[in-house]
Protein backbone atom coordinates (compact mmCIF):
# COMPACT_ATOMS: atom_id res chain seq x y z
CA UNK A 1 0.00 0.00 0.00
CA UNK A 2 2.50 2.44 0.83
CA UNK A 3 4.42 1.78 -2.46
CA UNK A 4 1.39 2.86 -4.23
CA UNK A 5 0.85 5.77 -2.18
CA UNK A 6 4.29 6.69 -2.91
CA UNK A 7 4.36 6.50 -6.50
CA UNK A 8 0.92 8.31 -7.10
CA UNK A 9 2.78 10.90 -4.48
CA UNK A 10 5.89 11.19 -7.03
CA UNK A 11 3.25 11.35 -9.91
CA UNK A 12 1.66 14.57 -8.02
CA UNK A 13 5.34 15.99 -7.88
CA UNK A 14 5.80 15.94 -11.57
CA UNK A 15 2.74 17.10 -12.26
CA UNK A 16 3.15 20.23 -10.01
CA UNK A 17 6.63 20.70 -11.01
CA UNK A 18 5.31 20.29 -14.77
CA UNK A 19 2.56 22.92 -14.14
CA UNK A 20 4.99 25.33 -12.15
CA UNK A 21 7.10 25.53 -15.53
CA UNK A 22 4.34 25.94 -17.99
CA UNK A 23 2.11 28.78 -15.19
CA UNK A 24 6.11 30.54 -15.32
CA UNK A 25 6.29 30.49 -19.17
CA UNK A 26 3.12 32.00 -20.29
CA UNK A 27 3.09 34.07 -17.37
CA UNK A 28 6.15 36.11 -19.21
CA UNK A 29 4.18 35.62 -23.38
CA UNK A 30 1.85 38.57 -21.56
CA UNK A 31 4.63 41.17 -21.56
CA UNK A 32 7.38 43.42 -19.82
CA UNK A 33 5.64 44.63 -16.73
CA UNK A 34 8.27 47.52 -16.27
CA UNK A 35 6.06 49.24 -19.08
CA UNK A 36 2.68 48.95 -16.99
CA UNK A 37 4.49 50.38 -13.63
CA UNK A 38 6.49 52.53 -14.81
CA UNK A 39 5.39 56.30 -16.30
CA UNK A 40 5.50 56.51 -20.20
CA UNK A 41 8.11 59.52 -19.93
CA UNK A 42 10.55 57.74 -17.06
CA UNK A 43 14.05 57.96 -18.18
CA UNK A 44 15.76 54.19 -19.33
CA UNK A 45 18.06 54.68 -16.51
CA UNK A 46 14.39 54.25 -13.75
CA UNK A 47 13.51 51.79 -16.19
CA UNK A 48 16.70 49.55 -16.04
CA UNK A 49 17.17 50.18 -12.26
CA UNK A 50 13.62 48.43 -11.91
CA UNK A 51 14.02 45.78 -14.06
CA UNK A 52 17.43 44.75 -12.14
CA UNK A 53 15.47 45.53 -8.67
CA UNK A 54 12.44 42.49 -9.72
CA UNK A 55 15.17 40.80 -10.69
CA UNK A 56 13.55 40.57 -14.42
CA UNK A 57 17.00 41.38 -15.84
CA UNK A 58 18.61 37.64 -15.32
CA UNK A 59 17.92 35.06 -17.49
CA UNK A 60 14.74 32.82 -18.01
CA UNK A 61 15.83 29.72 -16.32
CA UNK A 62 17.44 31.62 -13.35
CA UNK A 63 14.07 33.29 -12.86
CA UNK A 64 12.73 30.29 -12.76
CA UNK A 65 15.07 28.68 -10.81
CA UNK A 66 14.43 31.29 -8.14
CA UNK A 67 10.77 30.87 -8.64
CA UNK A 68 10.89 27.49 -7.55
CA UNK A 69 13.66 27.34 -5.06
CA UNK A 70 11.48 30.20 -3.48
CA UNK A 71 8.04 28.61 -4.18
CA UNK A 72 8.66 25.70 -2.20
CA UNK A 73 8.99 28.17 1.31
CA UNK A 74 5.93 29.90 0.87
CA UNK A 75 7.42 32.62 -1.39
CA UNK A 76 6.00 33.59 -4.61
CA UNK A 77 7.59 37.12 -4.29
CA UNK A 78 4.92 40.55 -3.44
CA UNK A 79 2.59 41.52 -6.46
CA UNK A 80 3.83 44.38 -8.56
CA UNK A 81 0.56 46.19 -8.21
CA UNK A 82 -0.70 45.89 -4.97
CA UNK A 83 2.40 45.73 -3.11
CA UNK A 84 1.85 42.40 -0.87
CA UNK A 85 2.89 38.70 -1.05
CA UNK A 86 1.77 37.30 -3.48
CA UNK A 87 0.88 33.91 -1.94
CA UNK A 88 -1.12 36.19 1.00
CA UNK A 89 -3.25 37.65 -1.70
CA UNK A 90 -4.41 34.16 -2.80
CA UNK A 91 -5.24 32.97 0.61
CA UNK A 92 -7.19 35.75 1.38
CA UNK A 93 -9.52 35.23 -1.72
CA UNK A 94 -8.98 31.78 -1.22
CA UNK A 95 -12.39 31.00 0.93
CA UNK A 96 -14.54 33.20 -1.48
CA UNK A 97 -13.52 30.58 -4.26
CA UNK A 98 -13.53 27.42 -1.99
CA UNK A 99 -17.34 28.86 -1.28
CA UNK A 100 -18.71 29.31 -4.69
CA UNK A 101 -17.20 25.78 -5.52
CA UNK A 102 -18.90 23.80 -2.41
CA UNK A 103 -22.39 25.57 -3.73
CA UNK A 104 -21.97 24.87 -7.49
CA UNK A 105 -21.06 20.86 -5.94
CA UNK A 106 -24.11 20.78 -4.03
CA UNK A 107 -26.18 22.02 -6.74
CA UNK A 108 -24.83 19.70 -9.53
CA UNK A 109 -25.21 16.90 -6.89
CA UNK A 110 -28.63 17.79 -5.58
CA UNK A 111 -30.02 18.02 -9.48
CA UNK A 112 -27.72 14.87 -11.14
CA UNK A 113 -28.71 12.60 -8.03
CA UNK A 114 -32.35 12.33 -8.40
CA UNK A 115 -32.08 13.05 -11.85
CA UNK A 116 -29.97 10.08 -12.34
CA UNK A 117 -32.28 7.49 -9.74
CA UNK A 118 -35.56 8.60 -11.29
CA UNK A 119 -33.86 7.83 -14.95
CA UNK A 120 -32.89 4.25 -13.64
CA UNK A 121 -36.31 3.58 -12.82
CA UNK A 122 -38.42 4.89 -15.08
CA UNK A 123 -35.82 3.58 -18.05
CA UNK A 124 -37.24 4.85 -21.50
CA UNK A 125 -40.03 7.09 -20.01
CA UNK A 126 -40.13 10.87 -19.88
CA UNK A 127 -37.95 11.47 -16.86
CA UNK A 128 -35.26 9.48 -18.42
CA UNK A 129 -35.79 11.78 -22.00
CA UNK A 130 -35.94 14.96 -19.97
CA UNK A 131 -32.85 13.93 -18.06
CA UNK A 132 -30.72 13.25 -21.63
CA UNK A 133 -31.85 16.35 -22.46
CA UNK A 134 -30.80 18.14 -19.57
CA UNK A 135 -27.64 15.78 -19.83
CA UNK A 136 -26.67 16.97 -23.07
CA UNK A 137 -27.72 20.78 -22.72
CA UNK A 138 -25.38 20.54 -20.23
CA UNK A 139 -22.41 19.35 -22.00
CA UNK A 140 -23.31 21.60 -25.06
CA UNK A 141 -23.07 25.30 -23.31
CA UNK A 142 -19.78 26.31 -21.08
CA UNK A 143 -20.33 27.94 -18.29
CA UNK A 144 -19.70 31.35 -19.51
CA UNK A 145 -22.46 31.20 -21.76
CA UNK A 146 -24.85 29.56 -19.06
CA UNK A 147 -23.80 32.52 -16.52
CA UNK A 148 -24.88 35.26 -18.72
CA UNK A 149 -28.16 33.80 -19.55
CA UNK A 150 -28.62 33.41 -15.84
CA UNK A 151 -27.64 37.17 -15.37
CA UNK A 152 -29.64 38.01 -18.34
CA UNK A 153 -33.09 35.90 -17.38
CA UNK A 154 -32.96 36.64 -13.43
CA UNK A 155 -31.25 39.63 -13.24
CA UNK A 156 -31.94 41.79 -15.96
CA UNK A 157 -35.33 40.18 -16.94
CA UNK A 158 -37.00 39.80 -13.20
CA UNK A 159 -34.60 41.09 -11.34
CA UNK A 160 -34.63 38.55 -8.50
CA UNK A 161 -31.18 37.79 -7.79
CA UNK A 162 -28.26 40.10 -7.86
CA UNK A 163 -25.96 39.85 -10.83
CA UNK A 164 -22.43 40.64 -9.23
CA UNK A 165 -20.50 41.04 -6.25
CA UNK A 166 -20.50 38.78 -2.81
CA UNK A 167 -23.14 38.95 -0.06
CA UNK A 168 -26.12 37.19 1.10
CA UNK A 169 -26.88 33.88 -0.06
CA UNK A 170 -28.82 35.40 -3.02
CA UNK A 171 -25.42 36.58 -3.87
CA UNK A 172 -24.22 32.73 -4.20
CA UNK A 173 -27.12 31.24 -6.28
CA UNK A 174 -26.67 32.92 -9.73
CA UNK A 175 -22.88 31.64 -9.82
CA UNK A 176 -23.12 28.56 -8.26
CA UNK A 177 -25.89 27.15 -10.77
CA UNK A 178 -23.05 28.71 -13.41
CA UNK A 179 -20.34 26.75 -12.04
CA UNK A 180 -22.00 24.01 -11.21
CA UNK A 181 -24.26 23.38 -14.42
CA UNK A 182 -21.60 21.35 -16.63
CA UNK A 183 -20.77 18.79 -14.32
CA UNK A 184 -24.39 17.82 -13.54
CA UNK A 185 -24.33 15.27 -16.94
CA UNK A 186 -21.29 13.66 -16.07
CA UNK A 187 -22.76 12.83 -12.37
CA UNK A 188 -26.16 12.17 -13.71
CA UNK A 189 -24.81 9.27 -16.18
CA UNK A 190 -22.67 7.59 -13.16
CA UNK A 191 -25.69 7.76 -11.32
CA UNK A 192 -27.75 6.14 -14.25
CA UNK A 193 -25.41 3.89 -14.93
CA UNK A 194 -24.37 2.82 -11.38
CA UNK A 195 -28.48 2.41 -10.71
CA UNK A 196 -29.33 0.22 -13.71
CA UNK A 197 -26.69 -2.27 -12.52
CA UNK A 198 -27.76 -2.35 -9.03
CA UNK A 199 -31.42 -2.44 -10.15
CA UNK A 200 -30.85 -5.44 -12.30
CA UNK A 201 -29.13 -7.48 -9.48
CA UNK A 202 -30.18 -10.74 -8.01
CA UNK A 203 -30.65 -9.46 -4.21
CA UNK A 204 -32.68 -6.61 -6.02
CA UNK A 205 -35.20 -8.69 -7.69
CA UNK A 206 -35.01 -10.96 -3.96
CA UNK A 207 -35.72 -8.47 -1.87
CA UNK A 208 -38.73 -6.53 -4.52
CA UNK A 209 -40.07 -10.31 -4.54
CA UNK A 210 -40.11 -10.81 -1.17
CA UNK A 211 -42.64 -7.64 -0.57
CA UNK A 212 -39.99 -4.57 0.23
CA UNK A 213 -41.73 -1.20 -0.62
CA UNK A 214 -40.51 0.31 -4.04
CA UNK A 215 -39.26 3.37 -2.48
CA UNK A 216 -37.03 1.55 0.21
CA UNK A 217 -35.74 -0.75 -2.26
CA UNK A 218 -34.70 2.71 -4.50
CA UNK A 219 -33.01 5.00 -1.95
CA UNK A 220 -32.14 3.01 0.52
CA UNK A 221 -30.74 0.00 -0.88
CA UNK A 222 -29.93 0.43 -4.70
CA UNK A 223 -28.93 3.85 -4.44
CA UNK A 224 -26.30 2.83 -1.48
CA UNK A 225 -24.58 0.72 -3.60
CA UNK A 226 -24.42 2.97 -7.00
CA UNK A 227 -23.93 5.96 -5.35
CA UNK A 228 -20.10 4.52 -4.24
CA UNK A 229 -18.50 5.55 -7.87
CA UNK A 230 -19.95 9.41 -7.34
CA UNK A 231 -18.80 9.55 -4.11
CA UNK A 232 -15.21 8.67 -5.01
CA UNK A 233 -14.93 10.76 -8.01
CA UNK A 234 -16.54 13.81 -6.06
CA UNK A 235 -12.82 14.80 -5.23
CA UNK A 236 -12.11 15.42 -8.86
CA UNK A 237 -15.49 17.43 -9.51
CA UNK A 238 -14.76 19.30 -6.34
CA UNK A 239 -10.83 20.20 -7.67
CA UNK A 240 -12.31 20.83 -11.61
CA UNK A 241 -14.67 23.27 -9.58
CA UNK A 242 -11.94 24.98 -7.76
CA UNK A 243 -9.65 25.30 -11.18
CA UNK A 244 -13.03 26.06 -13.65
CA UNK A 245 -14.18 28.86 -11.43
CA UNK A 246 -11.87 32.00 -13.04
CA UNK A 247 -14.20 32.50 -15.48
CA UNK A 248 -17.29 32.68 -13.37
CA UNK A 249 -15.93 34.78 -10.92
CA UNK A 250 -15.00 36.98 -13.53
CA UNK A 251 -18.46 37.25 -15.33
CA UNK A 252 -20.26 37.32 -11.83
CA UNK A 253 -17.38 39.57 -10.26
CA UNK A 254 -16.60 36.99 -7.54
CA UNK A 255 -14.01 38.61 -5.02
CA UNK A 256 -11.94 34.89 -5.41
CA UNK A 257 -8.65 33.70 -7.06
CA UNK A 258 -9.66 33.30 -11.07
CA UNK A 259 -10.89 37.10 -10.51
CA UNK A 260 -7.67 38.17 -9.21
CA UNK A 261 -5.77 36.30 -11.52
CA UNK A 262 -7.67 37.77 -14.36
CA UNK A 263 -6.76 40.90 -12.92
CA UNK A 264 -2.86 40.31 -12.06
CA UNK A 265 -2.88 38.83 -15.99
CA UNK A 266 -4.00 42.56 -17.30
CA UNK A 267 -1.49 44.27 -15.49
CA UNK A 268 0.99 42.15 -16.02
CA UNK A 269 1.62 40.89 -12.09
CA UNK A 270 3.61 37.82 -12.58
CA UNK A 271 3.82 36.89 -8.39
CA UNK A 272 0.03 36.77 -8.57
CA UNK A 273 -0.67 34.98 -11.56
CA UNK A 274 2.01 31.94 -10.59
CA UNK A 275 0.81 32.04 -7.08
CA UNK A 276 -2.96 31.94 -8.15
CA UNK A 277 -2.62 29.30 -10.77
CA UNK A 278 -0.29 27.23 -9.25
CA UNK A 279 -1.82 26.83 -5.93
CA UNK A 280 -5.19 25.87 -7.72
CA UNK A 281 -3.42 23.32 -9.61
CA UNK A 282 -1.83 21.80 -6.29
CA UNK A 283 -5.32 21.65 -4.78
CA UNK A 284 -6.51 20.04 -8.34
CA UNK A 285 -3.45 17.57 -8.40
CA UNK A 286 -4.39 17.17 -4.30
CA UNK A 287 -7.54 15.97 -4.72
CA UNK A 288 -6.63 13.57 -7.85
CA UNK A 289 -3.92 12.06 -5.32
CA UNK A 290 -7.08 11.38 -2.49
CA UNK A 291 -8.99 10.08 -5.14
CA UNK A 292 -6.29 7.18 -6.36
CA UNK A 293 -5.66 6.61 -2.50
CA UNK A 294 -9.10 6.17 -1.61
CA UNK A 295 -9.38 3.71 -4.92
CA UNK A 296 -6.43 1.96 -3.99
CA UNK A 297 -8.20 1.51 -0.40
CA UNK A 298 -11.33 0.38 -2.28
CA UNK A 299 -9.75 -2.51 -4.96
CA UNK A 300 -7.00 -3.81 -4.58
CA UNK A 301 -6.24 -4.65 -7.68
CA UNK A 302 -5.28 -0.99 -8.20
CA UNK A 303 -2.54 -0.96 -5.47
CA UNK A 304 -1.44 -3.81 -6.66
CA UNK A 305 -1.83 -3.07 -10.35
Amino acid sequence: MWRFVLRRAGNGVVSILGASLVIFMISRLSGDPITLMMPPDAPPQAIEAMRVALGLDRPLWTQYWIFVTNALTGDFGNSYRWQQPALNLVLDRLPATVELAVAALVFSVSVAVPLGVLSAVYRGGWVDRLGRILAMLGQAMPNFWVGLMLILVFAVGFGWLPAFGRGGPEHLILPAIALGWYPVAAQMRIVRSGMLDVLESDYIRLSRALGTPERLLVWKYAFRNAAVPLLTMLGVYFAAMLGGAFIVEVIFAWPGIGRMVVEAVFARDFPVVQAGVLFSSILFVMSNLLVDISYGIVDPRIRND
